[in-house]
């Protein structure tokens, strides 16, 4: 006999082929039991709906490493992304990001299940729009907007008051990842600091190298996220001796969670951030190291 993994979402599809009607909810103008399938939209479900209206959100929102809802979201059920999970919930919202798989979304749709598809936010105004589109989904218009007013209080806040235009290297992970047009340069940009990600020689580069950071010497080193439980490539150049010698005391941190989503908790980010620059340029002050091998 087939695992029951395979065989609910085969069974289901097969019903779906052969015309069968789905026994699913009916799409409602306020959904009572909404689930969210990607860790992005996972935190706008969270910050939008009591728990009582989320039947789940994704095992990876309670990871404090890459969500800055884990908190709220181990009030409420989890899921794994699995077919079977959404049949057993049966929600009457599901709420899909485009990392979401396409197998998986097709045979939602093919069953009859209300759901909205949210792309990935990589600017303000994408924020903007996502937020507004998964609000009005759930039927809570007004607490999307406020969401909105106060991440837009926040940046106005920062960019009457900056932090101080230090010259940063930024990298977490992925690299040099702070690149023109992602989320961690907005969050660099709205606290005041110069990315050097932006220019030429970091530009070329995708990966830490210990030879961009000699010839580009950033004041600061902006560190995206560490993970003991995980070896990169970013780790073993944070453990570099000339890393260490140079930018030992120059290194801030800022979690992967504050900008790896497109929510209004951006604005957080950027707040932390401007006050860690101020905080290292009472430290170092504004000039780079002289780095020598």
């Amino acid at each position: 006999m087939l695992p029951r993994a395979v065989l609910v979402p085969l069974l289901s599809l097969l019903a779906g082929c052969s015309g069968a009607e789905p026994s699913v909810p009916a799409e409602t103008a306020r959904p009572l039991r909404v689930i969210s399938l990607n860790q992005c939209t996972d935190q706008l479900v969270l910050a939008l709906l009591p728990p009582e209206r989320i039947a789940s959100v994704t095992w990876l929102s309670r990871d404090p490493g890459g969500s800055l809802m884990a908190a709220q979201a181990h009030a409420v059920p989890q899921n794994h992304g699995l077919a079977e999970e959404i049949l057993d919930q049966n929600p009457d919202l599901v709420v899909a990001g485009s990392f979401t798989t396409p197998a998986l979304r097709g045979m939602l749709k093919r069953l009859g299940y209300p759901m909205i598809e949210v792309d990935h936010a990589n600017s303000l105004e994408d924020i903007r729009r996502v937020t507004r589109q998964v609000a009005a989904a759930v039927g809570e218009r007004a607490r999307g907007e406020a969401l909105i007013a106060d991440m837009d209080r926040k940046f106005a806040d920062l960019a009457r008051d900056p932090g101080p235009p230090i010259r940063v290297v930024a990298w977490d992970r992925s690299g040099f990842s702070a690149g023109e047009g992602t989320l961690y340069d907005v969050v660099l940009e709205a606290a005041g600091a110069r990315n050097l990600a932006r220019e030429e020689l970091v530009r070329s580069y995708r990966r830490p190298d210990i030879e961009v950071l000699l010839q580009t010497q950033p004041t600061l080193l902006v560190q995206g996220s560490v993970d003991a439980r995980a070896a990169s490539l970013g780790d073993d150049v944070m453990r570099h001796r000339l890393v260490k010698r140079h930018w030992g005391d120059r290194t801030i941190f800022i979690p992967q969670a504050y900008y790896v989503c497109g929510t209004p908790k951006i604005a957080d980010a950027a707040l932390l951030l401007r006050e860690r620059l101020r905080a290292a340029a009472r430290t170092v002050g504004n000039e780079p190291p002289r780095p020598s091998a």
